[in-house]
């Protein structure tokens, strides 16, 4: 027996493979790695708490083969696949360890395709697929660079990065199979849910999303992930709610969360989150009442907690500062102005330096409200900061917004301040990048 940097005492550990891997890792002691796949667990809807005493037994000398959602969960976490952990499938006990994975044959190339391939998603030649089975938590790794990425790059350029990376994962899929299949088809999801989701926000093309959004409901369907499903289908109803379609819009929201109820343990984030999509639709349809009361339920919901699941790490896009905004823009469409205003200037004090995007977003309502209160110069100022960062990180919804208070001043036209914000609205870089992007 040894002691372990934790203080508790662990067998010895004939199967070095897993306990190296395991301390490369960063998990030091195996009540560390069981932690870990925990945590794990919860960020992907499982119901699944790891205990010390079953990393012991995959650590033993005759460590049993994990099942799937096990597989799943040490791949995830270690970056390796399974058989390289010590772990030998119980169709393979008579036989040695084995092989290295040998490289796949070589394909011809092909020129870069500029949009999603679309289609039924490719199934395997053969029952073992072709590609190591770290392949999906080596493309994850890129997908969750991208997610990054979202915060600074320039959406038309990383729109055509990630188009590209979930063409590959899309090809990937016709060579892989079982555990790594899943893994795989999960982060394609994610990485097609930030397509779709530049294409609506940064660059104002739904159609494309909701195409793309129905590719990324396949990829978390051959997962079998439940709350990406949920996720991907409360997005797509953006689309309706955003043209005015309520009924599609809540017939798309009825069965995001009928999904979400799929799962045994759901965030109250992202509970949240649905009621605060819901209410976007709703106030951009013109119940602002309905909206507000949807929006109060969910900062109940974030008030209370409740539970141990984890938002998952692909749920970038909501917090509750990004949950009083959403209030914010409510309350000014219903022509609640002092209320609006608080709401507003708190959610910009509290904005993080890194989320521009949504400043633009508050600025713009914060210029709309100081036109309702007829007070041009106060709105102009906010919108010249707007622009500021519109300059930085171009922002398609944020630019609706900074329009949509343009069109406000109206009454204003002739005054130094709106020709200031005119001169640089229409000002040859920002008038180009508006019609290109």
């Amino acid at each position: 027996m040894v002691e372990s940097s934790s203080g508790l005492l662990e067998d010895t550990v004939p199967n070095l493979a897993l306990k190296a891997a395991r301390q490369a890792a960063g998990y030091p002691s195996q009540p560390a790695l069981a932690d870990a796949l925990s945590r794990s667990a919860r960020q992907l809807g499982l119901t699944i708490v790891v205990s010390v005493r079953q990393v012991r037994r995959w650590e033993s000398d005759s460590p049993p083969w994990p099942q799937e959602d096990y597989q799943r969960l040490l791949t995830q976490v270690l970056h390796q696949p399974v058989e390289d952990l010590g772990f030998r499938p119980p169709w393979d006990k008579a036989a040695g360890p084995a092989p290295a994975p040998t490289a796949a044959p070589a394909t011809p190339a092909v020129s870069p395709a500029p949009t999603v391939l679309r289609g039924a998603l490719p199934r395997p030649a053969s029952r073992a697929g072709s590609q190591p089975t770290t392949i999906g938590a080596d493309f994850g790794t890129v997908v969750e660079a991208h997610r990054r990425l979202y915060l600074s790059v320039a959406p038309a350029l990383l729109h055509r990065a990630v188009a590209e990376h979930a063409n590959l994962g899309t090809a990937l899929l016709g060579e892989t199979s079982g555990v790594p299949r899943r893994i795989l088809a999960s982060a394609l999801a994610e990485s097609l849910l930030l397509l779709a989701r530049i294409e609506f926000f940064d660059l104002r093309q739904p159609d494309a999303a909701d195409t793309t959004l129905v590719r990324a409901l396949q990829a978390a369907g051959e997962a079998d992930d439940s709350l990406l499903g949920a996720a991907v289908l409360a997005h797509s109803a953006f689309v309706p709610g955003w043209a005015g379609r309520l009924p599609a819009a809540r017939e798309r929201m009825r069965a995001a969360r009928t999904y979400a109820r799929r799962v045994p343990a759901v965030a109250v984030e992202v509970l949240a989150w649905l009621d605060a999509v819901e209410a976007e639709c709703l106030t951009r349809c013109g119940d602002q009442r309905g909206a507000l009361s949807l929006l109060h339920h969910a900062e109940d919901l974030l008030a209370v907690g409740g539970g141990d699941a984890l938002p998952p790490d692909w749920f970038t896009w909501f917090s509750p500062v990004r949950l009083r905004a959403f209030r914010g823009n409510a309350e000014l469409a219903a022509g609640l102005i002092p209320q609006a205003r608080s709401t507003l200037e708190q959610v910009l004090a509290e904005l993080p330096e890194a989320d521009g995007k949504q400043r633009i977003v508050v600025l713009g309502d914060l210029a709309a409200l100081e036109a309702a209160t007829r007070a041009p110069e106060a709105a102009c100022a906010l919108l010249e900061q707007a622009l500021d960062q519109l300059a930085v990180t171009w922002y398609a919804t944020g630019m609706d917004r900074v329009r949509d208070a343009r069109r406000a001043l109206a009454p204003w036209e002739g005054t130094d301040a709106v020709r200031r914000v005119d001169d640089r609205l229409y000002s040859w870089s920002a008038t180009l990048s508006s019609l290109q992007r």
